[in-house]
Order: structure tokens, then C-alpha cells, then sequence
């Protein structure tokens, strides 16, 4: 088993940053949403920047909504250890790493099941390893958490994507990414002919995009039906180039099928939506092939995280 241990001061001043220095070093703490791993979903493993020693996973990490990276326990319980903090003039359980003695964050009692836990840790105390690196960078030993039994190529085959359009998309990628069995978001512009579009292009409403979501999706966890009965349930589908008060061709209704099976669900869930009675006009929503996705600004990634109370005009129907 190989042993870590704390660098020399004069070695942290020349490998780390002046904010990985403060963190780890003097207990400061980074800027939320303003940060290296906050919404990081890749597979692999996140070590002591300082020293190396393992201390999480990306198999127990979640979205917390608070900005910094939250797992729900250690990789390796004894390489973290945990000491109470009364800086702020309150009791807090702080994390540090057991070799490197690294300040790494906090833990709270306030995170999700099995653990009920939310190590809410700096990314500037954390270095990620990816898996295809793990054995490269002596942490093969890892390597099986991430092994399907059945299929060792579970990170391509447990993903899919999927592209709607309903109006800002601020409001949809907050109830999108929310959804069991969503691994990612990210909002951009789809449907239209001009390449690379800005959100000024878009907005003056004539190159023919829509403000869209990509979503990547485990299929074994949401369907793809499932994922378009939420797609209905947040958005008037009735409404032709307009949601609430967001007006313009940006703000149409449309799912972006990626293939043949896609587009006959699509269809299939329409029909019977429109056949529901939840509506008392005809659905408009637009089922057409998916192009290119451009990414949207970054300042519009996440935005109601960001600001919590921003503006929506998406919520769920029952």
C-alpha cells in the first residue's frame, strides 16, 4: 500500500496556487459556483492536491445546489479525518486530510441516503483523476468501482441524450437536472442556421433558434418516455413561440429527436398528451431532426443555482 505524506512548505509554495495554498494551508475558503469540480460528472477520483492520498469518489458525489463539491462519504475513511471548528463564532465539523494534513472543508449532517451526510469540500483542495488515468497514475487499484459486471463499457452504454426546447431555458435545465437519472445539463441554441450564435443573436428572435436544454440521461434509471412526461408537464405546449412572458421564435416548443426511436416516442407521447384533456388547445410542439447544439454563455450554465429566486416561468404540472 503506498503512504503519503505532507510536502515541505517550500515544496507546496512551488507546486500549488496561491487559492490551492490559502485553502489547504491556511483554511480559506473558495467561491461557490466559481470553481474547478463544483458540477464535475466525470468518472474517477478526486485526491489531496498537496499530498496525492485518496479521499472521494465521483460514485458518491451529488449536486448539493451550494456550489462546491459534495460527496456523501470518503473513499477512504482513514485518510480523512474530521475536527470541530468554532471560527465562525458556531460549531462546525471540519475536514482535513490525515496524511497532508490539507483543510479540505466541512461535513454536514444534512446529505442525501445511504450516509445522510454532505462532505462539502474546496475544489482547490482536490486534484481528479479520471478513470482511463487511474492506472497510469498508480490508482489502478480503483479501477473495479467503476467496472459493470456485465459490460465494462458502462459509461458509454448507461448514457443517452436527449434536446427540448420550452421557453427559457434558465427555468427548464432547473427542473431538467433535477430528475432521477439525469447526469448532465447544459443550455444552448438549436434549431437555427447560424453557426455559433450568441445569446444577442439569438434573442433578436431571426436566426431560427430555439433556447434549448441537452440533457444526458441514464436510460436504466429514466426513460426516454419518461423524460418527455416531465418535458409536457413544465411548460405550455399550447402556446405558439411563447412562454408566459417570454415571446419570440427563441421560446417554441420543440424535441430535438437524435434518432428514428427517439422521434416515434416523441410522437407517441404527444398524441397522448394531446388525447389527455390537460390542454384545451392543440399541442405545437415541434418534433424535428437534432443538428448542432451550441453552447450556450457560461454565465447562463446553471443559472438558478446561481441565483437562487431568478427568474422562471417553468414549474411542474400535475
Amino acid at each position: 500500500m503506498k503512504t503519503y505524506t505532507k510536502p515541505s512548505d517550500t515544496d507546496l509554495h512551488k507546486t500549488l496556487t496561491k487559492e490551492q495554498y490559502e485553502v489547504t494551508q491556511h483554511e480559506a475558503t473558495e467561491p461557490p459556483f466559481h470553481n474547478a469540480f463544483w458540477d464535475n460528472k466525470k468518472p474517477g477520483i478526486y485526491v489531496d492536491v498537496a499530498s496525492g492520498e485518496p479521499l472521494f469518489s465521483s460514485l458518491d458525489k451529488f449536486d448539493s445546489g451550494t456550489g462546491w463539491p459534495s460527496f456523501t462519504r470518503p473513499l477512504e475513511d482513514q485518510n480523512v479525518e474530521r475536527r470541530e471548528d468554532r471560527r465562525l463564532f458556531m460549531k462546525r465539523t471540519e475536514v482535513r486530510s490525515k496524511h497532508g494534513e490539507s483543510h479540505l472543508g466541512h461535513v454536514f449532517d444534512d446529505g442525501p441516503a445511504p450516509t445522510g451526510l454532505r462532505y462539502c469540500i474546496n475544489s482547490a483542495s482536490l486534484r481528479f483523476i479520471p478513470v482511463e488515468k487511474l492506472e497510469a497514475e498508480g490508482y489502478g487499484r480503483y479501477l473495479p468501482l467503476f467496472k459493470n459486471d456485465k459490460d465494462d463499457s458502462k459509461a458509454t452504454s448507461t448514457r443517452a441524450v436527449a434536446t427540448l426546447a420550452g421557453g427559457c431555458f434558465w427555468g427548464m435545465e432547473d427542473i431538467l437536472r433535477q430528475i432521477p437519472g439525469v447526469l448532465e445539463t447544459r443550455v444552448g441554441y438549436a434549431g437555427g442556421s447560424t453557426n455559433k450564435p450568441t445569446y444577442q443573436d439569438v434573442s433578436r428572435g431571426d436566426t431560427g433558434h430555439a433556447e434549448a436544454v441537452e440533457v444526458v440521461f441514464d436510460p436504466s434509471r429514466v426513460s426516454y418516455e419518461d423524460l418527455l412526461g416531465y418535458f409536457f408537464r413544465m411548460h405550455d405546449p399550447t402556446t405558439l413561440n411563447r412562454q408566459h412572458n417570454d415571446v419570440g421564435t427563441q421560446y417554441r416548443s420543440v424535441i430535438f429527436y437524435h434518432d428514428d426511436e427517439q422521434r416515434q416516442v416523441a410522437e407517441r407521447v404527444k398524441e397522448r398528451v394531446q388525447r389527455s384533456g390537460k390542454w384545451d388547445r392543440p399541442i405545437v410542439t415541434e418534433i424535428v431532426p437534432a443538428g448542432e447544439f451550441w453552447t450556450a454563455e457560461d454565465y447562463h450554465q446553471k443559472y438558478l443555482q446561481k441565483h437562487p429566486g431568478g427568474y422562471t416561468c417553468h414549474y411542474l404540472r400535475d
